[in-house]
């Protein structure tokens, strides 16, 4: 399997491989809207901690890293396996509004080529024989017409590997710069591209506020947000944190304690979003998760590196990468934790942390993804654990396949099937697929079937649910309603007592 080079931290922990069922009963229903259906449109600016649309209306970035294009195969990975249309249309079904794309600066050299992309029975036709950034250009293009924002990572300086600084001996501050304008002004007037994140997960010897312009991560963040600024004024920048501050050390690019003393101070105002990435111990031990009192003590720890900002109305915050393999039940109270820090889009709306999730790929070395191996199967565990912190999606800029329509004469139709994913007795999980067979993107679809048995559901995620006597009756969350002809839209659910005979089920769609 492939292994991620993103971070060398310290030696992971060893994971205890434990069964998922209580990471996934703590799972919550998935959100009801709570903005406008229309919000997010246009370019995006900030008012205090909140981030707000064209229109002055608060938006929520809840989204998932798909990464690549910082690799040697200089694009986003998984297209060996599928077309990247679908994809997205996948991303858009599941409820995600936001793809966070890392790169390196390798993709601006003519000489790079995109490699292992699959282009057999008619896949990833349209990105034949185009460079990086072409490819690029099309994902942006079509996450636009789903409805879904991207923001554009400096991952690396170059495939070989992630920097602590914002430079290298081979990519200088000045090819780093002259990128991010390059990119600033490609995306001119296409909103699709909300901002930029300068440079991922600065670390030692990166400080901030020390006014070393070698070293100061803040001071070289202002060089390059007011670069991107001057040739894009409407896009966003994100800033990471660094590894230590005034000694207390973090997560790389976690640690954004400085920003109290040291605002990052750019040229247009309203445009700051604050970034932290906050992992498990399938990453990295830290010192907090062995603590007594541990996870009560988290809110505490996210508090004093970043969360401060949020709740002081300094900025928004954006947890830009955070993400487990789930094994261990210090992950699993770790993830809940979090998840409700973030706090759930059906209590707070868009007045909350902003968040992507790492990673929409399976080949994360140490956190996987939401996909599985086979880069097609939701890990419905994972996503369900996010439901209750996903938020409404935005307005499309033209006809994707996540939204698109039939022609006339066209109808609605559905399948659905039904697998058990876990079962241990007291309990079991499973997992619902609902596929379109019809000839046009469903409005919504519901989904019936009755137990032989006596179980019932005790929590369900990316759908709601009635039950009378063993009859189940399960309906689309928000966010995933909508399916393009021939792809599917998943959910979950945890019920008891374990045992049961798999049912039948009907499905129906409009």
């Amino acid at each position: 399997m492939f292994r991620n080079l993103r971070r060398a931290l310290c030696a992971a922990a060893a994971a205890l491989l434990l069964p998922l069922a209580a990471g996934a009963q703590s799972a919550q229903a998935a959100p009801a809207t709570a903005v406008a259906a229309d919000a997010g449109a246009g370019y995006w600016h900030t008012s205090g901690r909140q981030i707000l649309d064209a229109a002055g209306q608060p938006v929520r970035i809840a989204g998932i890293n798909w990464f690549g294009f910082e690799t040697g195969n200089y694009v986003v990975h998984g297209l060996w396996s599928r077309d990247y249309k679908s994809m997205i249309d996948q991303m858009k079904s599941l409820g995600y509004n936001t793809i966070r794309i890392p790169y390196s600066d390798d993709i601006f050299k003519s000489s790079t080529v995109p490699n292992s992309i699959d282009f057999s029975s008619g896949k990833n036709a349209d990105l034949q024989g185009l460079g990086p950034l072409g490819v690029l250009d099309r994902i942006v293009s079509y996450a636009g017409q789903d409805g879904l924002k991207v923001i554009l990572d400096r991952h690396r300086p170059d495939a070989g590997g992630q920097s602590a600084l914002w430079y290298t001996s081979a990519v200088p501050e000045s090819t780093w710069i002259a990128n991010l304008k390059s990119l600033a002004a490609r995306y001119a007037g296409q909103s699709t591209v909300v901002g930029i994140d300068l440079h991922n997960e600065p670390h030692d010897p990166a400080c901030w506020g020390c006014g070393d312009t070698a070293t100061d991560w803040r001071l070289a963040a202002q060089r390059a947000g007011n670069a991107v600024l001057s040739v894009n004024p409407d896009l966003l920048i994100f800033v990471e944190g660094v590894q230590t501050f005034n000694g207390v050390s973090g997560w790389w690019g976690g640690n954004l304690m400085g920003v109290a003393q040291y605002p990052v101070q750019l040229s247009v105002a309203n445009r700051v979003v604050y970034s932290a990435h906050d992992y498990a111990t399938s990453v990295a031990q830290q010192s907090w998760f062995s603590d007594p009192t541990f996870p009560a003590n988290m809110p505490g720890i996210w508090d004093k590196y970043w969360g401060y900002i949020f709740k002081q109305n300094i900025a928004p915050v954006w947890v830009g990468e955070f993400g487990t393999t789930l094994a261990s039940t210090v992950d699993q109270k770790w993830l809940t934790a979090l998840v409700s820090y973030l706090r759930p889009t059906a209590t707070y709306g868009a007045d909350s942390f902003h968040w992507t999730f790492w990673s929409w790929n399976p080949n994360s070395g140490d956190t996987g993804g939401i996909l599985k191996d086979d880069w097609q199967t939701v890990d419905t565990v994972k996503d369900g654990y996010l439901a209750s912190v996903k938020a409404p999606g935005f307005p499309g800029t033209g006809t994707g396949g996540g939204g698109g329509g039939g022609g006339g004469g066209s109808t609605a139709a559905c399948t659905a099937a039904y697998t058990v994913t876990s079962d241990w007795g007291g309990g079991f999980n499973a997992e619902v697929k609902v596929t379109n067979t019809g000839t046009t993107a469903t409005g919504s679809w519901k989904v019936t079937w009755t137990w032989s048995g006596a179980q019932q559901i005790t929590n369900i995620w990316n759908a709601s649910y009635t039950q009378s006597g063993s009859t189940v009756t399960a309906v689309n969350a928000s966010h995933n309603g909508t399916i393009a002809a021939g792809a599917s839209a998943s959910f979950g659910f945890g019920g008891a007592p374990g045992g049961g005979a798999v049912p039948s089920v009907s499905c129906t769609a409009t």
